[in-house]
């Protein structure tokens, strides 16, 4: 099932960057564990759990706190249950201007064809530096 389990992946990113909140939450579990990485600004209420949460938590505030925010995965790596994906955050800071380019590294765990968790690993320096201006 890992080809299938890597374009529910491809299908997150797809949803994310056409700006489908919906298919990005409708692909993940109802009970989803969502870790960003250690020292990245919205680690502050790890582990978020259930899409609402990561809706709220995650998102919203990416969209709210970025302009131009973006995530592009260029690299899928099928793990069977796990897919690994490699690639690139972007946007500005709304309140400092600073752009970001850092790169980022995502392991999605899949079970019955829906994402069970997340972790996010990402160069949280190149971030803070962006927010910082």
């Amino acid at each position: 099932m890992s080809a299938e389990n890597v374009a529910v992946i491809k299908g997150i990113y797809d949803a994310f960057g056409a700006g489908d909140v919906a298919g990005v939450l409708g692909a993940m579990s109802p009970d989803i564990v969502w870790h960003e990485a250690e020292n990245f600004p919205y680690a502050d209420r790890n582990p978020y759990v259930g899409p609402q949460a990561i809706a709220e938590g995650v998102f919203g505030r990416c969209i709210g706190e970025w302009d131009g925010f973006n995530v592009r995965m260029t690299d899928l790596i099928d793990g069977g249950d796990r897919v690994v994906a490699l690639g690139r955050y972007g946007g500005a800071y709304k309140t400092s201007g600073g752009a970001m380019n850092p790169q980022a590294a995502h392991v999605w765990t899949l079970k019955d064809g829906k994402a069970v968790a997340f972790q996010q690993y990402i160069d949280t320096l190149a971030v803070s530096r962006a927010m910082s201006g």
